[in-house]
C-alpha cells in the first residue's frame, strides 16, 4: 500500500492566489502597525487557504506485474545450414530455463519462420506484432537468436528495452555465391550474347582456395558447357541460342569443399530466342490469283525477307519478242539454289512444274537443304499432276503425298481430319462448320507425315512431315485464294497460311510434340501436346533431387494437363517419354541463401538504440545480469535486463485532511484569540 498527499482545489488557481496576496497585504499591514495579533490572524488566512486548496490523502492497494522478456528463435532456411539449427536449439532452451528462474518475469518464447513469397527473415514484423499485444512499460528485454540475416530492417519498432543479438556464425564459415548481373531478356537466334556474372567468396575462405572457380551453363537441361573464372570479379561469358521461344538457362557453380551450402551457387535465366528477320524464298511456276495471296501474306510481315522469283514467259512460249527486251539482267537462280540457298527459312513452290528453268541438281540440291534442317511448302496446282510435276524430280523423294495424275474439278468444303483436330497448325481454327468451298484439288496418296485437312471425298488436302532435320507441307489444292476473296463466306485463310508457315521454320508454340510448363508462384501448369490420345505419366525431379510423378489428363483436343506445387524454391526437371523440359520456381537461389555468413551488422541500429549487444553463440552463452534504463546493457561475457517495477492499482482510497467543521473551528478560534489579544492591550 502507497500513500500520497493531493489536493483538489475548490476555486480556480488564480482565485487562490489573489487570495494569498490579499491576506499576505493583511497581515503585513497589522504587523507594521504594531498589533499584537498578526501572527494569529496569519494563521487563520493559511487554514482558510489551505482548505480552498483541498488537501486529499491518497491511499492505493497495488499488485506489482511481472517483467516480460521476449526470446525470438530464428527457424528461417538459412538456419538449418551447418549445425546452426540444433545451436539455436539448445540455447534457445538454456536462455529460457534461465529466465524463467529469474523472480518476477515472465518469457515469451517466439519463433520466425520463411516469409511468405520469398520474403526472407521478418524478425522486425513478428516483433512489432508481439510488442503491439503487450504493455510497452512491463518490457524488459528482447533476445534474438538468429544469424542476423534480417530483410525487414524498414518496419523495425521503436524497442522499449534493451534487445541483444544471439548470431549462430562460427569464425571458420565460409560460401560461395553466385551472382548474375547482366542477361537480356531477349536473344536473336544463331548470334552470340553475353551474359556477365560474378562469383563471390564470403567469410573465412581456406587457403586451399585458389581464386579460380568453375562453371558450367546448361541450355534446357542440355550438356553443360564448363568455364573457369576469377572469383571476386566479373566476367561475360558468350553464348548462342539456337532455338526460338524459352531458352531456359541453367548457370552452375559446383559445391566446393566445406562452404556452407551450394543453395546459392545456381541460378536460372530465361531468354527468349528471337528470330533476326525470316527469309522466304517463293517460286511461282506461273501467274494466277493465289500468288498475290502468298505475296500479299508474307509482305504483310516485316520481319519476313521475301524473294520472290516468277516465271513469266515459260521457254516453250514463243512469241517473237527479244529476250533482251524482257528482262534487264538474269535471274540469279544458281546463287539462290545452290550458293545461298542455306540463307533461306522457308521455300515455296507455288504451282511450279518442271520446264528445264531450275536443272535437276538444284532440285537436289532443295532436298538437301530440307535433309539439313530447312523447310519446304509445295501448293499443287494442276501442274502437280501432270508428267512434269516436281514430284518427278528429285524433289520427290522428300515429298509426303504423291499425285495419281487427277484433277477434281468440283466443288469441296475444306475440312479437318481426326488429326488436324489435334494439331497446333488446324486444331484452333475459327468457325470450322460454315467455311466457303474451294473448285479444284490434286488427288494424292500419302506416303508419309500426317494429314491435317481433307477435302473431296475425304482425300488428303493438307499432308505435314519432318524429313531429316527438315520439315515438308504439300497442300493439294491452288484454291485457298478463294477464302481471301470471301466467297461463300470465305475461311480462316490467313491464319492457316500464317500457322503453317510458321511451323515450317518451326514456332515453338505450334509444334505438335511438346513440353513445357508455365509457372505462377510456387504452382507450376506442365502441359504436353501430343498427336496421340493418351501420354505417359510426367516425372518430375525437385531441385534437392527428390522424384514425384503425376498423371497428365486431356482437356482439349491434343493437349494435356497437370498442375504441381512446388515445395522448394529452385530449378525443377521434367520428363515425359523423351521430351525434357525445365523450369524455374521462384528464383534459384532464395532470398535466404544469398548471404549465409552470420553478421550483426544488419541489426546494429536496434542493438545501439537500447544500449544492447551482439554475441556469437560458439563463444558459449552470456550471463544475465539487471541493469537501470539508460546504462549500458552489455559487457564482456554478460547481458542487460532493465527491471520495469511495474504495478497493478487494485483500489483507491481518498480522506480530506481538512474537514469543513475542524476548517471553520482552527479558523474562528485563531482569529478569536486574536481579537482577545489585542482587546487586553
Amino acid at each position: 500500500m502507497t500513500e500520497q498527499v493531493l489536493f483538489s482545489p475548490l476555486l480556480p488557481l488564480w482565485a487562490l492566489g489573489l487570495l494569498a496576496v490579499l491576506a499576505l497585504v493583511f497581515t503585513g499591514w497589522a504587523f507594521w502597525r504594531g498589533l499584537s495579533g498578526w501572527a494569529l490572524r496569519a494563521l487563520a488566512a493559511l487554514v482558510i487557504l489551505a482548505a480552498l486548496s483541498g488537501p486529499v490523502l491518497q491511499r492505493e492497494n497495488r499488485a506489482p506485474l511481472s517483467d516480460i522478456v521476449f526470446l525470438l528463435e530464428d527457424q528461417s532456411a538459412s538456419q538449418s545450414l551447418g549445425d546452426r539449427a540444433a545451436m539455436t536449439r539448445a540455447a534457445a532452451d538454456t536462455l529460457a530455463a534461465r529466465l524463467s528462474a529469474r523472480p518476477n518475469t515472465d518469457l515469451r518464447r517466439i519463433t520466425i519462420p520463411d516469409g511468405a513469397d520469398n520474403a526472407g527473415t521478418e524478425l522486425m514484423t513478428v516483433l512489432s506484432d508481439a510488442l503491439a499485444e503487450e504493455p510497452r512499460a512491463r518490457i524488459a528485454g528482447i533476445f534474438a537468436l538468429s544469424d542476423g540475416h534480417v530483410h525487414d530492417m524498414p518496419r523495425a519498432p521503436d524497442l522499449p528495452a534493451p534487445m541483444h543479438l544471439l548470431h549462430t556464425g562460427r569464425t571458420t564459415d565460409w560460401d560461395r555465391r553466385l551472382v548474375v548481373t547482366g542477361a537480356p531478356a531477349f536473344a536473336i537466334l544463331d548470334e552470340e550474347i553475353r551474359l556477365s556474372l560474378r562469383i563471390e567468396d564470403h567469410g573465412a575462405v581456406p587457403d586451399t582456395e585458389t581464386g579460380i572457380a568453375p562453371l558450367d551453363i546448361s541450355i534446357d537441361g542440355a550438356p553443360p558447357q564448363r568455364f573457369e573464372l576469377r572469383t571476386g570479379t566479373t566476367a561475360e561469358l558468350p553464348l548462342t541460342l539456337t532455338h526460338g521461344g524459352r531458352n531456359v538457362i541453367q548457370i552452375t557453380v559446383p559445391a566446393a569443399p566445406g562452404e556452407l551450402t551450394d543453395r546459392n551457387n545456381s541460378t536460372v535465366v530465361q531468354i527468349n530466342g528471337v528470330r533476326d528477320r525470316l527469309r522466304v524464298l517463293l517460286v511461282s511456276g506461273e501467274p494466277h490469283p493465289g500468288g498475290r495471296t502468298w505475296r500479299n501474306l508474307l509482305k504483310s510481315d516485316v520481319s519476313v525477307d521475301l524473294v520472290h522469283f516468277t516465271i513469266l514467259r515459260p521457254p516453250e512460249k514463243q512469241d517473237g519478242v527479244p529476250v533482251s527486251e524482257l528482262s534487264l539482267i538474269a535471274f540469279p537462280t544458281r546463287e539462290l539454289f545452290m550458293d545461298k540457298i542455306e540463307d533461306f527459312d522457308l521455300i515455296i513452290f507455288d504451282r511450279y512444274q518442271r520446264r528445264g528453268i531450275l536443272p535437276s541438281l538444284y532440285l537436289e540440291n532443295v532436298a538437301n537443304y530440307v535433309e539439313n534442317g530447312g523447310a519446304v511448302l509445295v501448293s499443287a496446282g494442276p501442274d502437280f499432276a501432270s508428267a512434269d510435276s516436281i514430284f518427278r524430280s528429285p524433289l520427290g523423294e522428300i515429298l509426303p503425298a504423291s499425285p495419281t495424275a487427277r484433277v477434281i474439278d468440283a466443288p469441296f468444303r475444306p475440312k479437318l481430319s481426326n488429326l488436324g483436330t489435334r494439331h497446333p497448325v488446324t486444331n484452333d481454327l475459327p468457325q470450322k462448320d460454315d467455311w466457303g468451298r474451294w473448285l479444284r484439288q490434286i488427288e494424292v496418296t500419302p506416303t508419309a507425315g500426317d494429314v491435317l485437312m481433307t477435302g473431296h471425298d475425304d482425300l488428303p488436302l493438307l499432308v505435314l512431315d519432318r524429313v531429316g532435320e527438315g520439315r515438308v507441307a504439300l497442300l493439294a489444292s491452288d484454291h485457298a485464294w478463294l477464302w481471301a476473296r470471301g466467297f461463300e463466306g470465305g475461311g480462316p485463310q490467313l491464319e492457316l497460311l500464317r500457322r503453317l508457315a510458321h511451323w515450317m521454320m518451326g514456332e515453338p508454340d505450334l509444334e505438335e510434340d511438346a513440353l513445357w510448363a508455365e509457372a505462377t508462384g510456387q504452382t507450376m501448369r506442365i502441359l504436353r501436346r501430343s498427336l496421340s490420345d493418351t501420354v505417359d505419366d510426367v516425372t518430375i525431379t525437385t531441385p534437392s533431387g527428390l522424384r514425384e510423378t503425376l498423371p497428365m489428363r486431356e482437356t482439349r483436343p491434343g493437349q494435356f494437363e497437370a498442375r504441381y506445387t512446388g515445395p522448394e524454391i529452385g530449378l525443377y526437371r521434367l520428363a515425359n517419354g523423351d521430351h525434357k523440359a525445365v523450369i524455374g520456381l521462384g528464383p534459384a537461389a532464395p532470398r535466404e541463401f544469398e548471404r549465409t555468413i552470420a553478421t550483426d551488422e544488419i541489426l546494429a541500429p536496434a542493438l545501439t538504440s537500447r544500449k544492447g549487444g551482439s554475441f556469437a553463440l560458439e563463444d558459449g552463452l552470456p550471463t544475465l545480469r539487471a541493469v537501470r534504463e539508460g546504462r549500458p546493457a552489455a559487457g564482456r561475457g554478460w547481458m542487460g535486463l532493465t527491471p520495469r517495477g511495474a504495478y497493478e492499482t487494485l483500489d483507491i482510497a481518498r480522506t480530506t485532511l481538512l474537514p469543513p467543521w475542524l476548517t471553520l473551528f482552527l479558523a474562528s478560534s485563531l482569529i478569536l484569540f486574536g481579537w482577545l489579544r489585542e482587546g487586553r492591550r
